[in-house]
């Protein structure tokens, strides 16, 4: 091979450096020059990254004849290539390059107060964090149910005492009756607590499309009475199902069987204890004439419900004419007749 006049010519190959002209093919062993008259073969895989183990030394080298190294080319983002067969080269642990930051795995982030754990978390790994001091929304309500009957006195002797006994009773009467009254006076006075829910109030939550009966009893009021009732049997029983008593106060009618009294036992519950406050006309009259709004009634309409009361009469539930008993004075006489209906209730 001849060469240009001022060129170099290339080194001559000195005995345990590798040649120039490229890395050894898999046929020809490491450390053995090639054959005179042969060309070099072409490289079979890019010369590898150094590899420096911990402690910043270089590795020895194997099946090199004289234990030197050939310069090697600076780190490049290519992986290191497999040692030729049947000479393995040791691996040291990868180390991440410099600039690349240490990146700590995300630890688990135990579940919110309440929340189920994970399927498949070691145990004792995750715990549900405590709430806060004075936090809300941890205090557990048990769920309503249908509200049983009162348990009647342990003894025959002894007199059952209404004042202290979570109680549902359904305060019965006529527009006038004095039932609202009585019902806030009775749940203000008990020394246990006690909620008042007043289906009127209940049903006067519809401001638009409110079905007034005055204008005409039909489907539309029917169906806001229904849900009136509804709802108040869902509060009574959330209440009853906490330790809250609840006095109920609704105009019931006895030959009305779509609002009757099934109704609101189906609501409540079996435990629900109803009496009916049933005064003198005259009485029901004077204090209609004391209402306004939608409570207003006409004369002939207080009329026509109270007579349709009376039919309560023999049915069995316990009546209070209340008509000349004030609001206090009612409210004892209701509780004595409580007494009797737990030590005996009533069937209806």
């Amino acid at each position: 091979m001849q060469h240009a006049v001022g060129s170099p010519l290339p080194p001559p190959h000195q005995p345990g450096h590798r040649p120039h002209t490229g890395w050894p093919s898999a046929a020809q062993p490491p450390g053995e020059p090639p054959a005179q008259g042969s060309a070099a073969p072409p490289p079979a895989f890019p010369p590898p990254s150094p590899q420096v183990p911990p402690g910043g030394q270089q590795p020895p080298s194997r099946g090199i004849p004289g234990g030197h190294r050939p310069p090697q080319a600076p780190p490049g983002p290519l992986p290191p290539a497999p040692a030729p067969s049947g000479h393995p080269q040791p691996h040291p642990p990868a180390q991440p390059p410099a600039s690349t930051p240490q990146v700590t795995p995300a630890q688990p982030r135990p579940p919110a107060s309440g929340s189920p754990v994970p399927p498949g978390a070691p145990a004792g790994q995750y715990r549900a964090a405590p709430p806060p001091p004075d936090g809300t929304g941890h205090v557990h309500l048990p769920p309503g149910a249908p509200f049983g009957v009162p348990t009647p006195a342990p003894t025959a002797t002894a007199v059952p005492d209404p004042t202290t006994t979570t109680l549902a009773v359904l305060l019965i009467g006529p527009a006038g009756a004095g039932k609202t009254s009585v019902a806030k006076y009775w749940a203000d006075h008990r020394r246990v607590p006690t909620a008042h829910i007043s289906l009127d109030d209940v049903r006067e939550w519809v401001r638009s499309g409110f079905a007034d009966p005055q204008s005409g009893w039909n489907d539309h009021s029917e169906a806001q009475y229904r849900l009136a009732r509804r709802t108040c049997g869902f509060a009574a029983r959330n209440f009853l199902a906490n330790g809250i008593s609840c006095i109920l106060d609704d105009a019931v009618f006895p030959d009305r069987p779509v609002v009757g009294l099934g109704g609101w036992k189906r609501h409540v519950g079996p435990g629900l204890l109803p009496v009916v406050l049933l005064p003198g006309l005259d009485i029901v009259l004077e204090r209609n004439a004391e209402r306004s709004g939608n409570r207003r009634l006409t004369d002939e309409e207080v009329a026509r419900i109270h007579g349709r009361m009376a039919g309560w009469y023999g049915s069995g539930l316990p009546i209070i004419d209340n008509s000349q008993l004030d609001v206090p004075g009612t409210a004892r006489v209701l509780d004595e007749v409580l007494a009797r209906a737990i030590a005996s209730p009533p069937n209806w």
